[in-house]
């Protein structure tokens, strides 16, 4: 079938709306009808030539309505509201012990292009196209392997519920699932965009005693403090963050640490707050990192570099939309909705800060 996506032909190219074949669902596929995409930094990292091979149609936080469902394929039908995740092998030990998240192939089905087999369904005037996190959903339409899909309530805007596949999902999941606090603990969170702040909710699920966001504008510094921030640190204008983090935390240091910037300066200040004993982690690869020799605020933590928040998509995504019902999680508060047609403009606006988490709505 022919549809509209955005491609990007070259490294750093702009998207460009084209049209584009969609082969038909095979078995274990769904053919879904996208409502609506997340913008995310790693779409942007890929457009720029971070992995993925040209020409390509990106775009990984996808959520729409299953259209049709492949041959001998069970568990979906026409009609269903699904969101879309990361892809996974199903096959790799870390996928059969309940880990999909760390499943050996991850990189290779997120990044280079192809699904498992080698596949591509898209193609243009008989060339093959790569895909992208096996869904593509930069796009009116999309095939998918069922592993990516993940059933939800119909009663949500789907607008919504598309930034949870990815972004959303990795901060919350970096603490709830990976970082693990209780109520009496700290967790101080660097970097305040989708990630971070999906990470202070959270936190705010847990009900964490104290949870510090860090970050260098005061103004997405008051946005996190909306959010549940109990305390704000600008690290523009402090010259030892890890020191005002201790003062913060009784002199101790704190519990948790969340790096979602993949800064050197954030990471080593994120280590640096740490209490002995103190657990951090990353959501964001650093292009460097430099530790002294013997560096004692290294020693007695730990430190991890995460993939999507350790989270299953198929039971946490369910969790999150619960957590948003009660009113625990304000995902619609940090949503700016864009048409297809502004993919260029929305992340033009996701760079300068003028949007948290810009959202495409694809044409009925």
């Amino acid at each position: 079938m022919k549809i509209k996506a955005a491609v990007v032909h070259q490294e750093g190219a702009p998207f460009v709306m084209e049209e584009v074949d969609l082969a038909p669902p095979r078995a274990g596929e769904l053919l879904i009808k996208i409502v609506a995409c997340g913008v995310c930094h790693t779409d942007a990292k890929s457009r720029d030539g971070y992995f993925t091979p040209f020409p390509a149609v990106l775009g990984h936080e996808g959520a729409g309505i299953v259209e049709a469902v492949g041959p001998n394929t069970e568990g979906f039908a026409a009609g269903d509201h699904v969101v879309l995740s990361y892809p996974y092998c199903c096959e790799c030990d870390n996928c059969r012990k309940g880990r999909p998240y760390y499943c050996y192939r991850s990189t290779e089905l997120s990044f280079f292009g192809k699904f498992k087999d080698g596949y591509s369904p898209l193609s243009q005037n008989g060339a093959s196209i790569n895909t992208f996190f096996g869904q593509s959903s930069f796009a009116t339409y999309a095939v998918v392997p069922t592993a990516n899909a993940i059933k939800v309530d119909a009663d949500i805007d789907l607008g919504l519920l598309a930034p949870l596949g990815c972004g959303i999902q990795t901060g919350a999941g970096a603490v709830i699932n990976a970082l693990n606090p209780q109520k009496e603990d700290s967790v101080v969170v660097f970097g305040t965009g989708t990630v971070g702040l999906s990470a202070i909710m959270g936190a705010v699920v847990v009900g964490c005693k104290k949870i510090i966001a860090v970050d260098i504008l005061d103004t997405r510094l008051e946005i996190a403090r909306e959010y549940g921030a109990t305390d704000v640190v600008n690290s523009k204008s402090e010259a030892d963050v890890a020191a005002v983090i201790k003062e913060l935390t009784d002199g101790k240091g704190a519990d948790y640490a969340l790096d979602t910037t993949g800064v050197e300066a954030c990471t080593l200040a994120a280590l640096k707050c740490l209490h002995t004993g103190g657990k951090g982690a990353c959501v964001a690869a650093s292009k460097k990192l430099t530790f002294d020799p013997a560096p004692s605020y290294f020693i007695g933590r730990s430190w991890s570099y995460l993939i999507e928040g350790e989270a299953v998509p198929q039971t946490f995504i369910p969790q999150m939309i619960d957590w948003y019902k009660q009113g625990r999680f304000p995902i619609d508060r940090m949503i700016s909705f864009y048409s297809f047609e502004q993919i260029n403009q929305a992340f033009d606006d996701t760079k300068s800060g003028i949007a948290t988490k810009a959202v495409l709505k694809m044409p009925d």
